[in-house]
C-alpha cells in the first residue's frame, strides 16, 4: 500500500525461465552431454578452459560456451559484470554456470558503473540458462538515471534457474526528488518480461539470499510483466530497505497489455523479514508500506508455506492502478507475525487504486502484527474487495485488540468463516471493524456482520512457544480438527509440507 512507481524497464528487451534443482553442480554430474569449463582468477583468457587451464574471466566463458556446458568457477573476487546472451537448448541441455565443488566464487560490482538499469549479472533473452551458487555483491551507484541489479533478467525466454546465490550490498544511494520522491531504485533479483505475446517462462529462483539491498522505491526479489509460470522458492529476503518478494501487472512492462500480468506462479518457502521503509528517503517518515510479499497486480498465483515477520506488511494483495485487480491469488498455509503496519492486507489502498478479486486467504497463522498500535488489525480489508474467500486462519490480536481494520464500504462478496480468533482483552473486548463500522465483542461482530457463523474465540490458541517463533499447535488447541475441509482451496500441505488432511479434519491455522 502506498507503494511508490516500480521502475519500470520498458524498452530493454528481457528473458526468464526455468532449469536445474537446486544445490551445488558437481563436475562429475554435468548437464546432458556437454563439455566442462572452468574459469580462475589465476586463469588467462588464452587458455583453453580445462581445470589445468582455466580462463581468466566471466565473461569470456559467457562469450564461448555452447549449449550443454557447465562453467565451474573456482573461488576468488571476479570484479567484473557478467553478461549472458548465449542460449542452452532443449537437446543439448542448458549452459550452468556454477561454483566449483565448495569454493565461492564472488562477483563483486566495486567500481564499475551502473549504466541505465543493469545487473552485475545480466541474462538477457535466453533460453534453458542456470546460474548458480555465486556471491553477488557491491553494484552500486548515486544517479538517479541508473537502476543497480544483482541479477537481471529480462526480455521473453524460459527454463531459466537462479539458484542457491547471495545478493547483498546492491545500491541506489541517490538523493530521491519532487512529490513523489523518486528516483533511487535497485533490486536484488528482477525479472522483466519485457515481450509479448513471448513471455518469461518456466523461471526457478530458489535458495538464494538478499540482503542489505538499498532499493529506494523499489523491490528485492520482483517479477514484472509478462512473467508466466515460475517458482519463488526456499529463498531468504531479509534486512532490506523495502519490499521483500513482489508480483506485478499493469505498470507498461510489456508491449501489450493482456500480457502485461505476473502470472501462473509459486512463491513458496520463503523466508522473508525486516523488509521496512522506516529510513528509506523515498518514503514519508510515518509511512510502513514495505510488503514482506506483495502482489501488486499479479494473478492466479499460490503463495504458500512462507515465514514473514518483522517486515511493515506480512502479505499484500492489491492493485495499484485504477480499474485494474489482482486476482486469484491463494494465500495459504503462512505464518505471517509480528510485522508493523498489519499481518495481511487486501484492497487498493485509496479509492484511486484497485481491487482484490477472487482470492483465497486459508489455514494462515496471523499473530500480533500491528506492532506500531496503529489499529490496522491483523487483517486490512482496504478500497474494493470482491468475492474474496477468508476462512481456516487463525487471527491473534496485539494489545489493541483490533483483529479486522475495513474503512471502505466497497466490500462486496466476501467469505469469512472457519476462522479462529483471539485477543488479549478476551471476546468481550475484541474489535472488528467491517464496512466502516465496528464491532465489539465476538457475538457482536458476528450478529452484525454475519460473518464467522462458524468460527471459534479463544482465550489461548495454545501454540507451543509463540515467543520463540513456534506456532505448532499444542494438542490442546481449540484449532485441532476445527476448520472447513474445502479441499479445492486450502492445499495438500501446512507450513510444514506435512499432510492438510487428515482423515476428515482440517485443523484451524498454518499448522497441522
Amino acid at each position: 500500500m502506498m507503494k511508490l512507481g516500480k521502475i519500470l524497464l520498458a524498452g530493454l528487451s528481457m528473458v526468464v525461465g526455468i532449469g536445474l534443482a537446486s544445490g551445488n553442480v558437481q563436475p562429475s554430474a554435468a548437464s546432458a552431454a556437454g563439455t566442462e569449463y572452468y574459469v580462475a582468477t589465476s586463469g588467462s583468457d588464452t587458455n583453453a578452459g580445462t581445470s589445468d587451464a582455466p580462463w581468466k574471466t566471466l565473461q569470456h566463458a559467457a562469450d564461448t560456451v555452447p549449449a550443454g556446458s557447465t562453467v565451474y568457477v573456482r573461488g576468488g573476487v571476479y570484479n567484473e559484470k557478467l553478461k549472458i546472451t548465449r542460449s542452452g537448448s532443449a537437446s543439448a541441455g542448458p549452459i550452468v554456470f556454477a561454483n566449483y565443488d565448495n569454493e565461492a566464487p564472488i562477483i563483486d560490482g566495486k567500481g564499475l558503473a551502473v549504466s541505465g538499469s543493469e545487473g552485475l549479472v545480466e541474462l538477457n533473452d535466453v533460453n534453458y540458462v542456470t546460474v548458480q551458487g555465486f556471491e553477488i555483491r557491491n553494484f552500486t551507484t548515486a544517479s538517479k538515471n541508473a537502476v543497480p541489479v544483482g541479477i537481471y533478467v529480462h526480455g521473453a525466454g524460459g527454463f531459466i534457474n537462479l539458484s542457491n546465490n547471495k545478493v547483498h550490498d546492491i545500491k541506489n544511494t541517490a538523493t530521491p526528488s519532487g512529490s513523489d520522491r523518486l528516483g533511487r531504485d535497485a533490486h536484488g533479483i528482477a525479472v522483466y518480461g519485457t515481450k509479448a505475446p513471448d513471455s518469461i517462462h518456466d523461471l526457478t529462483i530458489s535458495g538464494n539470499e538478499l540482503s542489505n539491498l538499498v532499493l529506494g522505491s523499489s523491490e528485492a526479489l520482483v517479477l514484472n510483466g509478462n512473467v508466466d509460470t515460475f517458482a519463488v522458492t526456499d529463498n531468504i529476503v531479509h534486512d532490506n530497505d523495502n519490499i521483500g518478494i513482489d508480483l506485478i501487472g499493469f505498470e507498461g512492462t510489456a508491449p501489450n497489455a493482456a500480457y502485461d500480468q505476473a502470472r501462473n506462479g509459486l512463491v513458496k518457502g520463503n523466508r522473508v523479514y525486516n523488509n521496512t521503509v522506516k529510513n528509506n528517503p523515498s518514503y514519508a517518515k510515518d509511512d510502513n508500506s514495505a510488503g514482506g510479499i506483495y502482489v501488486d497486480g499479479g494473478k492466479d498465483s499460490v503463495i504458500e508455506q512462507n515465514y514473514s515477520y518483522n517486515n511493515d506488511i506480512g502479505v499484500e494483495i492489491a492493485s495499484e492502478h485504477a480499474g485494474k485487480s489482482t486476482s486469484n491469488i491463494t494465500v495459504r498455509s503462512n505464518v505471517i507475525y509480528n510485522n508493523r503496519l498489519t499481518g495481511i492486507a487486501i484492497g487498493g489502498y485509496d479509492t484511486k487504486r484497485g481491487s482484490t478479486v477472487n482470492c483465497k486467504i486459508v489455514n494462515n497463522t496471523v499473530y500480533k502484527n500491528d506492532t506500531l498500535n496503529d489499529y490496522n488489525g491483523q487483517l486490512l480489508v482496504q478500497y474494493d474487495t470482491q468475492n474474496n474467500v477468508i476462512k481456516n486462519n487463525i487471527f491473534v490480536a496485539n494489545s489493541t485488540d483490533v483483529l479486522f481494520y475495513n474503512e471502505y464500504t466497497k466490500n462486496s462478496g466476501n467469505v469469512v468463516d472457519y476462522n479462529l480468533y483471539s485477543a488479549p482483552g478476551g471476546s468481550s473486548d475484541a474489535t472488528w471493524t467491517w464496512k466502516n463500522k465496528e464491532y465489539t465483542g465476538f457475538s457482536s461482530y458476528q450478529k452484525g456482520t454475519g460473518n464467522d457463523a462458524h468460527s471459534l474465540f479463544a482465550d489461548d490458541p495454545k501454540f507451543v512457544n509463540e515467543a520463540g517463533g513456534d506456532f505448532h499447535l499444542q494438542p490442546s488447541s481449540p484449532a485441532i480438527d476445527a476448520g472447513h475441509t474445502d479441499t479445492a482451496i486450502i492445499g495438500t500441505g501446512d507450513i510444514d509440507g506435512e499432510s492438510r488432511v487428515k482423515g476428515s479434519a482440517v485443523n484451524i491455522g498454518a499448522d497441522e
